[in-house]
């Protein structure tokens, strides 16, 4: 059990109508978080955070998010040092997902890992075809960086 609690989930009409943060976490400990620019209104990413990362990114105010893939906190820009800096945090009707708006700072100014400033750089080619085109995507952004420079191989 998360030592990080957040107030007990209560009554529907508190949770959805309420001036208190009651997130509801899953089964898995996780809440999807979608992050946003805080300028543009650009959708950046896509991620989970737990009651820890939740936790730390309130307290640092450092986007802080779970990673499912290598099964721990992972504070985006520590690597690349492309930092998001958050600057409101939003909760749907039902509080089961986090909406942050952020400011994406660092020398490349991205968040996707690969490169680009929004993990979203790509888009179905025709919405209409899609199915008998072979579900081709078209990539609609310009790389930033080149990933292999910014993420040094761990031994």
């Amino acid at each position: 059990m998360s030592s990080f609690v957040f107030p007990a989930r209560t009554t529907t009409a508190e949770i959805e109508l309420g001036a208190t943060l009651q997130p509801k976490f899953g089964p898995d400990g996780l809440i999807p978080c979608i992050t946003q620019d805080v300028h543009s209104g650009e959708v950046l990413m896509f991620a989970f955070m737990n009651a820890e990362a939740l936790a730390h990114t309130l307290a640092t105010k450092k986007a802080t998010y779970w990673s499912r893939s290598r099964n721990k906190l992972w504070i985006k820009g520590e690597e690349s040092g492309n930092v998001q800096h958050v600057r409101e945090l939003r909760t749907d009707c039902d509080q089961d997902v986090l909406l942050i708006k952020v400011e994406q700072t660092g020398a490349a100014n991205a968040s996707c890992h690969n490169g680009f400033k929004s993990c979203f750089y790509r888009k179905l080619a025709d919405l209409e075809t899609a199915a008998a085109t072979g579900y081709k995507l078209t990539t609609t952004a310009d790389r930033l960086f080149d990933p292999a420079t910014v993420y040094k191989k761990k031994s």
